[in-house]
């Protein structure tokens, strides 16, 4: 069941958001060569947690991490290692949650670690747009569909795939809820939007196939099927009156 939020919900959420944004503002400068993926996540937790916080996707489902950090060709759910070092000309997909006083708020950006080639700034750079657009779309979207097909033609039109088998999804009061929001569909199709909906979209954007698979050995890595590179971004947003409001 779709759970509405009202003005004081929706605050509540977009505290918890300020907490991701800030954190995102500060974090390119621990993001060089020759840092592992566990400090990076340490830093995320300890930050969270200094704001009195709770870092929401630690413990969740069995989750051992306080963010996820997906790098080239790990699409999302990278756990952060010691092992997992950040080299030049990486791109890293930073996904983090956060519950505060009872509310949530979800947001992931992609980074690039130094200097990128051309097709991995652009795949950025695509998957950006489409979050931006699909954010300008759900002001007058009516459908969960509308929002879904504005990312996956502003991707397609790039000439690169968006993820299916992982989508966004309704967010506030626990870190996952209904509705589903996938980056691929039709106008008009899904969930009727409502103000006082609560979204986080999130387009999965993949350089080659859109196929991808999940790490057998640790159960939660998502990487492309081919190898090639993915980018993320996420915002927590909520659909009010004739307008959206973005609360990460």
């Amino acid at each position: 069941m779709i759970r509405l939020k009202g003005p004081e919900d929706i605050e509540g959420i977009a505290e918890a958001g300020r907490i991701i944004h800030s954190l995102f503002e500060i974090l390119p400068e621990k993001l060089v060569p020759g840092v592992s993926t566990k400090e990076i996540d340490k830093f995320i937790e300890t930050y969270i947690r200094d704001h009195g916080a709770r870092p929401a996707f630690k413990g969740y489902r069995g989750y051992p991490s306080a963010s996820c950090i997906s790098v080239n060709e790990e699409v999302v759910h990278g756990i952060p290692s010691e092992k997992k070092v950040l080299r030049e000309s990486d791109i890293v997909g930073i996904d983090v949650g956060v519950e505060k006083g009872g509310y949530y708020a979800d947001s992931a950006w992609t980074f690039a670690i130094g200097e990128v080639n051309e097709e991995d700034r652009r795949l950025m750079e695509t998957t950006l747009l489409a979050l931006q657009r699909a954010i300008k779309k759900a002001e007058t979207a009516t459908h969960i569909g509308d929002i879904s097909y504005t990312i996956q033609r502003t991707v397609e039109k790039a000439g690169f795939s968006v993820v299916r088998d992982f989508v966004g999804h309704g967010v506030g009061f626990d870190i996952h809820e209904p509705p589903m929001v996938p980056n691929y569909g039709q106008p008009g199709r899904g969930e009727r939007i409502s103000p006082g909906m609560v979204l986080a979209i999130e387009p999965m954007v993949n350089a080659g196939t859109w196929k991808v698979r999940i790490d057998p050995e640790d159960g939660w890595t998502v990487r492309t099927l081919d190898g090639k590179k993915s980018a993320h971004y996420e915002h927590t947003i909520a659909i009010l009156d004739g307008e959206v409001q973005v609360l990460t």
